[in-house]
């Protein structure tokens, strides 16, 4: 305990609790330089070390440069030699976001460029969304069976994005178990989602079973890092289909926001509701007791989770996410050049309006960013070829790279709340991501097949 005293009265590390408050230059420089440097370093060395194919069986697994990143990243997170700063962690976690969203608004450009595309496999995009209901059918027996009670609702209805929250508080309440079933699936997917679903797709792709473009579409259900990890697994098996690949993937995670909320609210949620109570109808009596094991760990507040979020100024996180993708870019091509300065310029004044309309319309910064950007790069906008001649140089597997980087350095702190947590929720987890992603790819794989 007396070794613990010292960190609660560090100015970089715990204050200021008044967000009004700013910390001083040098607090500030012992965050974001360590941040800035570590996260160059380590965004280099994972592209240095490249894709590694690995057999396993059935198939090949492709560890990207993505996945070396968030590994090299969890590493310095997690290491107790020098311990990474808790301030820098926070920073890290949520210029993650702001790094998403540089990747969305660079596939909302293949987006565009594919349109035709889109409209033409339109039923199995929409389609496939109904593989998140095969999550509930999966994973609450599970999650029932492990002592998980109400929670499993939260839990498995979904695969736990930001909306979920919204859609299990308005329905049960904010401080329900529900709420923090929710709570418990959505710490663990920004853990280990994206490295999960990741090496799930690439052993599907290996396999040779599956229409690369079903992949496509079920990478697209997770988060913007889930479907990053994924798509671009898919394009490691398939380097000649990587422009439709992506933008299939982009289009379905932007569906999955769009149609998951109805989805959710309708169909979902009172199905998961009906499923447990046919499951639990000889047990409801002891439910209380039984599950306050599971939920005594998952008291987590979305005040203690946001307030990063309100103490750094996003034109911060933004340059700290666009350096880091500059340097992956770089190592990626082996050489510092300025061919992709120009296209990652553009790609930062659509994420700034983006940002903009959040700050003061109140509409989804990762929503404006991509259509204006997709409306830009459509066939028949006037300056798409303009448009899409200054991009081409972006690739989008190094942007990854950056994200996952960042992701693994803010891991630390995600870490010790996934283990208060508790173990139940690894297995329940790993069920959920696995069966949202593989009913989509089936779903779309057959509606593909009948097309």
């Amino acid at each position: 305990m007396r070794s613990r005293a010292p960190r609660s009265v560090t100015p970089p590390e715990k204050h200021p609790k008044n967000l009004s408050e700013k910390p001083s230059m040098r607090s500030r420089a012992r965050l974001w330089i360590p941040l800035l440097l570590v996260g160059a370093l380590l965004t280099v060395l994972a592209e240095l070390i490249g894709a590694q194919e690995v057999g396993v069986g059935i198939g090949t697994l492709t560890l990207l440069p993505l996945i070396w990143g968030l590994l090299l990243g969890a590493t310095v997170s997690l290491q107790k030699v020098r311990p990474f700063p808790e301030g820098a962690q926070r920073i890290a976690s949520v210029a993650m976001q702001i790094g998403v969203l540089l990747l969305t608004t660079r596939l909302a450009f293949m987006v565009g460029e594919n349109l035709d595309l889109l409209v033409q496999v339109g039923p199995a995009l929409v389609l496939q969304e109904i593989g998140n209901l095969a999550t509930i059918l999966i994973a609450m027996p599970l999650a029932v069976l492990l002592g998980m009670r109400r929670a499993s609702v939260g839990a498995t209805f979904s695969i736990g994005r930001e909306g979920s929250f919204a859609m299990v508080g308005e329905r049960y309440g904010t401080e329900s178990r529900e709420i923090r079933g929710v709570l418990a699936i959505y710490i663990f997917g920004t853990v280990f989602g994206a490295l999960w679903i990741g090496l799930l797709a690439s052993m599907l792709a290996g396999t040779g079973w599956f229409n690369p473009l079903a992949l496509a579409m079920g990478s697209g259900v997770g988060s913007g890092s889930m479907m990053a990890a994924a798509s671009n697994a898919v394009v490691a098996q398939f380097p000649g289909m990587e422009g439709e690949i992506l933008a299939l993937a982009a289009m379905s995670n932007l569906l999955s926001s769009a149609l998951g909320l109805y989805i959710g609210v309708y169909v979902a949620l009172p199905l998961a509701d009906r499923f447990y109570r046919l499951l639990t109808r000889r047990r409801r009596a002891d439910e209380g007791e039984q599950a306050e094991e599971f939920l005594s760990g998952v008291e987590v507040s979305a005040q203690k989770v946001e307030a990063p979020v309100q103490r750094v100024h996003p034109a911060a996180l933004l340059a700290l996410s666009t350096v880091l993708t500059i340097a992956a870019l770089w190592a990626h091509d082996g050489a510092v050049t300025l061919s992709a300065l120009p296209g990652m310029g553009l790609i930062v004044v659509f994420v700034v309006l983006g940002l903009l309309a959040r700050r003061f319309l109140r509409i989804s910064a990762i929503v404006t960013a991509m259509t204006l950007a997709m409306a830009a790069s459509t066939p028949w906008s006037p300056v798409a070829d303009t448009v899409l001649a200054l991009v081409e140089p972006v690739a989008f597997l190094p942007m990854t790279t950056s994200v996952l980087v960042l992701a693994g350095l803010g891991l630390g702190r995600d870490a010790r709340i996934l283990r208060s947590v508790g173990w139940k929720i690894v297995p329940v987890g790993l069920a959920v991501f696995t069966a949202t992603f593989l009913a989509s790819v089936l779903i779309a794989q057959g509606v593909l097949g009948v097309g």
